[in-house]
């Protein structure tokens, strides 16, 4: 959306308390009054435009655009998602696949190894469209083992949202890598090494802590019933091979887009080529989502000779439970959409880039407060790169891997405190059946510690390439 004319102009302290008077009233509205996100979500929305001098007449195209471009985004992956997992986890794969799993690794091991997966599918694969797929298998290994599902998903979520903010070819990254002139290559070894050590403290550690204080049960919301006479219908009990298959299609449909898009910038393969063209349209998620859920259809029904109207009927029910998260987290991104809409972010990042802190750190507290400011990592992560590219151009002192970990550092701000006004926050909590108090003391934590990882070790590669 384009920055809109504003009725009257609020000083970026009175923008600050209007962004903190909003969280605040959204908790206690959530929390204390026990209104419903989606309601409360867009009353507090409204009444910020307001406060802030939206015009009267963009305060609804502005909310709208909000909800709008985020549902864009996620209500087709959700939507496909829940599909394919409703197939999966109906017919008696996600168990298939859960049986195998424990009897490679180990029972200890098994969410170990379903974190080790996520790392791999989070390289081409975005975060919201990841984890919905691997949820089937996730819930299903913690019916078999037992205890809380946050330690099976954590790790996992973990592993995706680490992957989508560190590693090109995912865009914050890769817009990060081109405002800073960073080397996309090193981008993607460097962003691994930094990557793998933040999951493993923010997911695997911290999950086994999360997990064993919040006993959340496994949530039924991609799994039939008991008393299910058409989930049970459908019950087939597929070959391994076939899940496998099945989850590893859109990864590699996927892979197929980000690879073109990488040798497209390489000079490697030319994006104006029709046949390229065509190949990349397979590879975009909602598309490959799309191609996944009829090959599942195919498989999974057609095959074992499910009758339509059962295959129809088991799909139908995949929607109805993932409406309430589809709409939250579209209520979500309007309320970011609407903080953006005011100028909180750019007032902020002004304010701070005026300071005169060593470039890294500056980067770092610029990608962290717009993130808290407005919910989205990716506008975060993107205004800091913009504010600092000619403070970066005008120094050429910095080496190839000092401008790195700039990027990185950037990255890891980007991701902190991921708490109301985040779509993803809204997307975790409702499909991990938590409520917004447990997800604030865990999810949030979690993207905190990340964040902190993840500067850290920047700052210590920054620190030690400058040596040379």
């Amino acid at each position: 959306m384009t920055e809109l004319e504003l009725s009257w102009t609020v000083p970026t302290w009175g923008l600050l308390l209007i962004a903190a008077g909003a969280i605040a009233l959204l908790l206690f509205m959530i929390m204390k009054l026990r209104i419903h996100a989606f309601l409360a979500l867009i009353t507090v929305s409204l009444l910020t435009a307001i406060a802030t001098g939206v015009p009267a007449n963009q305060i609804v195209p502005t909310m709208t655009s909000g909800f709008g471009s985020t549902l864009a985004s996620v209500a087709l992956l959700v939507g496909l998602g829940a599909m394919l997992g409703r197939m999966i986890e109906t017919s008696g794969g996600a168990q298939v696949l859960t049986d195998a799993l424990i009897k490679a690794f180990g029972e200890k091991r098994a969410p170990l190894a379903l974190a080790v997966a996520s790392l791999l599918m989070g390289f081409p694969i975005f975060f919201d469209a990841g984890l919905v797929v691997m949820l089937p298998i996730i819930f299903a290994v913690a019916r078999r083992l037992g205890g809380s599902v946050l330690l099976y998903a954590f790790p996992s979520a973990i592993a995706f949202s680490t992957m989508h903010i560190f590693v090109p070819p995912h865009p914050g990254p890769v817009a990060a890598t081109e405002f800073i002139g960073a080397d996309v290559g090193l981008v993607v070894l460097i962003g691994l090494v930094v990557a793998i050590p933040t999951w493993f403290v923010a997911g695997v550690l911290w999950g086994r802590f999360v997990g064993r204080k919040f006993d959340i049960p496994v949530p039924e919301i991609l799994a039939g019933r008991a008393g299910d006479e058409a989930g049970d219908e459908f019950r087939s009990t597929p070959k391994l091979r076939t899940i496998v298959f099945l989850l590893l299609l859109p990864l590699v449909l996927i892979f197929i887009n980000t690879g073109l898009n990488a040798l497209a910038t390489a000079g490697v393969v030319s994006l104006d080529d029709p046949l390229i063209q065509s190949l990349r349209v397979l590879g975009e998620t909602p598309v490959a989502l799309l191609i996944t859920v009829v090959a599942a259809i195919g498989l999974l029904g057609w095959k074992p000779k499910k009758k339509p109207s059962l295959i129809e009927t088991i799909l139908d029910s995949a929607l109805g439970p993932v409406c309430a998260i589809i709409l939250i987290t579209g209520a979500g991104g309007m309320f970011g959409g609407v903080l953006r809409a005011s100028g909180i972010g750019n007032a902020i990042a002004d304010s701070l880039d005026a300071l005169g802190l060593p470039v890294i750190v500056a980067g770092f507290l610029i990608a962290s407060i717009v993130r808290v400011a407005q919910g989205s990592a990716t506008v975060a992560l993107t205004t800091a790169a913009a504010l600092l590219q000619p403070v970066v151009a005008a120094d050429n002192s910095f080496n190839a891997v000092e401008l790195v970990a700039i990027v990185l550092a950037l990255a890891a701000g980007s991701v902190i405190a991921s708490h109301v006004n985040d779509s993803g926050f809204w997307l975790v909590s409702r499909f991990l059946g938590m409520d917004t108090k447990t997800t604030l003391k865990t999810w949030t934590v979690a993207q905190s510690l990340m964040a902190l990882v993840g500067f850290a070790l920047a700052f210590a590669i920054f620190l030690i390439a400058g040596l040379f």
